[in-house]
């Protein structure tokens, strides 16, 4: 599923034919995808697009009166089109701008959200979030202050977003691997040290995925069509059974959380 780097990549590829923009028309094609599309949204038309932000892996289409919320879902994206382009399978919702283009969403799985947020009070699904990783409030003291006394495993509890937003699974293994930590560490036990090194990790992987254009796996690609590069720096997700970059070790797949988990025996002992 798309990550924080491959949701922000969207963000920035949509802003140049986005913001400002009047909205002229809103069609919903599918009014159910997770949950069903509400009758707010079509508040946004005839509103200006100030601003299109994110929090988590929620964009954020905002406006004088409210804000469309937009989660990608398993196989969501966006496309900026013109608006004579007629729609195909699995185009869902359609934004249509007053530079005569549209905003297209697409989402074989219909896994992802459309929702609406009135004025400035945060919807429930912004609720309990916590800091994005790559602003300051993200910092070793908070990490290790939230850390103490958890017992649940290390990479279960960066990938909870009441912790940090946005280390899905892709980035938890990488970070992990980088800062040397096995996944199945009590995150309680976490020293200063390891936790200044993982939150240097976190940054250092999301902002590198985010720079190379998001990570290209199966339904993910950029808003302009291009895929993203960041699977060819890819050291341990997806390469179980190969051997270790650093050290050659073969690495070993394990499912934490449902989640498939990817780290080397040698370089992240467990004990």
């Amino acid at each position: 599923m798309p990550e924080l780097p491959e949701v922000e990549v969207s963000r920035l590829g949509i802003i140049p034919y986005v913001e400002g923009q009047t909205v002229t028309d809103i069609t919903i094609r599918q009014p159910k995808l997770r949950w069903p599309i509400p009758d707010a949204l079509q508040q946004l038309k005839g509103q200006v697009i100030r601003r299109v932000t994110r929090r988590a892996k929620y964009l954020l289409l905002e406006t004088d009166v409210g804000a469309a919320i937009i989660h990608l879902g398993m196989s969501g994206s966006l496309r900026v089109l013109p608006t004579s382009l007629a729609p195909e399978k699995h185009d869902h919702v359609d934004v249509t701008l007053s530079n005569g283009r549209l905003l297209r969403y697409h989402d074989p799985r219909r896994f992802g959200a459309w929702l609406w947020q009135d004025g400035e009070t945060p919807h429930s699904v912004l609720g309990k979030l916590g800091p994005e990783p790559l602003t300051d409030a993200f910092d070793p003291d908070y990490l290790l202050a939230k850390a103490t006394g958890k017992k649940m495993a290390m990479k279960s509890f960066i990938m909870d977003n009441a912790v940090v937003v946005g280390v899905g699974n892709i980035y938890a293994n990488e970070s992990l691997f980088c800062a040397g930590i096995h996944p199945r560490r009590p995150a309680g036990s976490l020293t200063a040290t390891e936790a200044a090194c993982l939150v240097n990790e976190i940054k250092t992987v999301l902002a590198a995925a985010i720079t190379q254009g998001g990570t290209t796996l199966k339904d993910f690609t950029q808003a302009d069509g291009k895929a993203g590069y960041f699977a060819q720096a890819l050291r341990v997700y997806g390469k179980s059974g190969q051997p270790c970059p650093a050290c050659d070790v073969v690495l070993e797949r394990i499912v934490i959380g449902q989640r498939a988990t990817v780290f080397c025996p040698q370089c992240q002992p467990l004990g």
